[in-house]
């Protein structure tokens, strides 16, 4: 999950300003149904090969989040990575979109290809890179799938293809991996992913409909012996669009994430924007950089539109450089097969329907379910009686609760033996 504000993509398939139309689109993707619970290895199975391997993956999570990388400097765990999936007997291709691995997993038995990402860059910290998103656990969850997986191979339908992405954090591996053309040399009728999310462990927020915001950026720079108060004007302005705020109390996150499961409530739709006001040049220019993330998707075009009427009131011509990045709208249907799947298997109480998006972050994720459909699911990683805080992506205090890694890879390979059936 990224925050980032910075270089993204060039888009390959959609622009945001024509969001409505996409985002139908993927929502009405064709989905094959999901396989009766006859085909592929039964859950009990699944669950007895997690638990034979979950101290091994507490201690490959213990070992990535001990040597965290950058964006697009993820070396070391690419061979980690690769490592393990190799000596599981995947047939393993390296170098992918930069440090990209892709892991091949054929059953023995005839039916679907599916695909399953995983991200493994670090966040970005004045004290350098650090595990405060938690994809050292999306790691060892894929890695923990295709370990559990490749042992019950004899049972499994298809093939399972698992990505593990660089670049997440600064929205640039699912980009390179495309252009790559991972999609065309494995073949994947759907691709599926988790996160972890704001919930206790053993808990799992499906998302049919909804997903993540997108990014969009612009720049102005002001001119003449007033620049700098019309700068800090101009920025006061953008940031006054803001209908969100970024929480600053536990007791303002609770609100935040009862929000998520709200239909209609205060995150249906927002704008969550901030503005960089420049050092003067040496002629006395400042520059503002500035940003938004909105939902709906749709509503880019208005928001560019106020942010140009604003930029007119200070004098300040508007650059919009780039194409919005697109939002994650992850299908419905299959959003709700996974909802059925998982409280077939977990209970009622332990899936939650997610009905809005956090404000805050986004997933280039987007790029994959723009191509195909699938699932993204929030792992709950919160530990009995912790804070908030402790379970926040992004936050500093950010201390997931390792037993989630189990919980992630029973819930994740047991959906993905089910899709792969045909």
């Amino acid at each position: 999950m990224s925050d980032n504000r910075n270089q993204t993509p060039e888009l390959s398939r959609r622009i945001a300003l024509g969001a409505a139309a996409a985002a139908a689109a993927v929502v009405a993707s064709p989905a094959h149904a999901a396989a009766a619970s006859g085909g592929g290895p039964d859950q009990d199975a699944i669950d007895a090969a997690v638990a034979r391997i979950e101290a091994d993956l507490f201690a490959f999570r213990a070992d990535l989040h001990a040597h965290p990388e950058d964006s697009g400097e993820e070396g070391r765990t690419a061979r980690k990575v690769a490592e393990q999936l190799r000596a599981a007997g995947l047939t393993v291709t390296t170098g992918v979109g930069g440090h990209g691995v892709v892991g091949v997993l054929k059953g023995a038995k005839r039916g679907r290809t599916v695909a399953y990402r995983a991200d493994m860059d670090a966040v970005p910290t004045d004290a350098g890179p650090s595990h405060l998103c938690g994809h050292d656990i999306h790691t060892a969850v894929g890695v923990g799938i295709a370990v559990v997986l490749a042992r019950l191979r004899r049972n499994l339908s298809g093939t399972v293809v698992f990505f593990f992405q660089p670049a997440e954090e600064s929205l640039e591996g699912a980009q390179a991996m495309l252009d790559d053309g991972v999609l065309d040399w494995t073949d994947p009728v759907e691709i599926h992913a988790l996160h972890c999310g704001a919930l206790p462990v053993g808990e799992f927020g499906v998302n049919p409909g909804i997903g993540m915001p997108g990014l969009d950026r612009g720049t102005t720079t002001l001119s003449g012996p007033d620049a700098a108060e019309r700068a800090a004007a101009f920025a006061e302005a953008v940031h006054g669009l803001a209908t969100v705020s970024y929480p600053q109390s536990p007791a303002e996150f609770e609100v935040l994430v009862q929000a998520l499961e709200t239909p209609d409530g205060l995150l249906a739709e927002f704008v969550f924007s901030w503005a960089d006001v420049g050092e003067p040049d040496a002629g006395g220019d400042v520059t503002v950089d500035f940003g938004y993330r909105c939902w709906p998707e749709e509503r880019y075009l208005e928001v560019r539109e106020e942010i140009d009427r604003i930029g007119g009131g200070h004098g300040a011509d508007v650059s919009f450089p780039e194409d919005p990045f697109p939002a994650l709208v992850c299908p419905v249907r299959e959003g709700h097969e996974l909802k059925r799947h998982l409280r077939r298997d977990l209970g009622e109480a332990a899936v939650h329907v997610l009905h809005a998006v956090v404000p805050f972050n986004g997933e280039d994720y987007s790029l994959f379910v723009d191509r195909l459909p699938g699932t993204y699911t929030y792992l709950g990683v919160g530990r009995p009686g912790a804070g908030i805080l402790t379970y926040a992506p992004h936050s500093p205090l950010f201390d997931p609760d390792e037993r989630s890694i189990g919980h992630g890879v029973r819930a994740m390979a047991g959906w993905l033996a089910a899709r792969t059936c045909g």
